[in-house]
C-alpha cells in the first residue's frame, strides 16, 4: 500500500479515517480485497460519509489519480496513478477564475472575478474557481497559484464525473459554513439534469453567487439553511 503525501496548507473535509480505508480498500481489489475488513462508520458519522461520498470527485479532479483519500493529516493512502500536475496550462498571469473547459464566456469570467473580489474583500474568505474537463486540468498546480489556505474554497466545475460540482474548503470556512450546505448546493445546481438542460455556465454562475448569499449571512445556527 501507497503513501502519497501532498503537503497541502489546510486539511480536507471532504474525506474521513472511514473513507480512506473504503477507498483504499477498494484500490487494492486485485489483491483479494474481499479478503479484507471494511469499517463500518458509527452512525454519530454516516452523514460526514455520505456528504464524503457525494464529494469524491473533488479528489479525481484534484490530484487526477483514479483511487485517492485525503486524510485529516494530509496524507493519501492508494495504489494509484500519479497525480494530474500540469502548470502548463495556468494562465500566465493570476486570476481567480480559470477556465481551461472553455465553460465560460469572457464576460461571464470578468463577472464571476469580480463577484469573487468583492466576496473576499467583505468577508475574507477566498473563492477560487476551476473549470475543467479531467484529465484536461492543472491538478495540483493550482494549489501553489492559488496560494491555497484554511481561508480558501477551491470550487472545480467538472463535469466528468455526473455531478459538476465539487468543493473544498480550508478549516476557517468549515469552521463557519454548515458542510450540509455544500452537499445541498451541488444537488440543487450540479445535478446532471440541471447542467445539461441549463449549460455548464449556469450551474457555475448558479452556484458562485449561492455561495456569495451564504458567505455573507450571519455566522449562527440558521446559517446558509437554503441555497439561493
Amino acid at each position: 500500500m501507497a503513501a502519497v503525501q501532498l503537503h497541502f496548507p489546510f486539511r480536507f473535509r471532504n474525506t474521513s479515517k472511514n473513507y480512506t480505508h473504503i477507498v483504499a480498500t477498494r484500490a487494492s481489489s486485485s489483491s483479494a480485497s474481499s479478503n479484507l475488513p471494511i469499517s463500518t462508520p458509527k452512525s454519530s458519522d454516516f452523514g460526514r460519509l455520505i456528504s464524503t461520498l457525494k464529494s469524491e470527485s473533488l479528489n479525481f479532479a484534484l490530484s487526477g489519480t483514479l483511487a485517492l483519500a485525503v486524510s485529516f493529516s494530509g496524507a493519501g493512502f492508494a495504489e494509484a496513478k500519479i497525480g494530474v500536475n500540469k502548470p502548463e496550462l495556468l494562465p500566465k498571469n493570476f486570476t481567480t477564475v480559470i477556465d481551461v473547459a472553455g465553460f465560460l464566456s469572457d464576460g461571464q469570467e470578468k463577472r464571476l472575478a469580480k463577484e469573487i473580489d468583492s466576496i473576499e474583500k467583505d468577508t475574507g474568505f477566498k473563492l477560487r474557481v476551476l473549470a475543467q474537463n479531467y484529465p484536461d486540468t492543472p491538478g495540483l498546480a493550482i494549489k501553489d497559484f492559488w496560494k491555497v489556505d484554511d481561508r480558501t474554497i477551491v470550487f472545480v466545475a467538472d463535469p466528468t464525473f455526473g455531478n459538476i460540482l465539487n468543493f473544498n474548503v480550508g478549516e476557517s470556512v468549515d469552521l463557519d459554513i454548515p458542510r450540509s450546505f455544500w452537499s445541498r448546493l451541488a444537488g440543487k445546481y450540479g445535478n446532471m439534469f440541471y447542467w445539461k438542460e441549463n449549460g455548464e455556465d449556469a450551474s457555475v454562475e448558479a452556484a458562485v453567487m449561492a455561495i456569495s448569499n451564504c458567505l455573507r449571512e450571519p455566522v449562527g445556527a440558521n446559517n446558509c439553511a437554503e441555497v439561493k
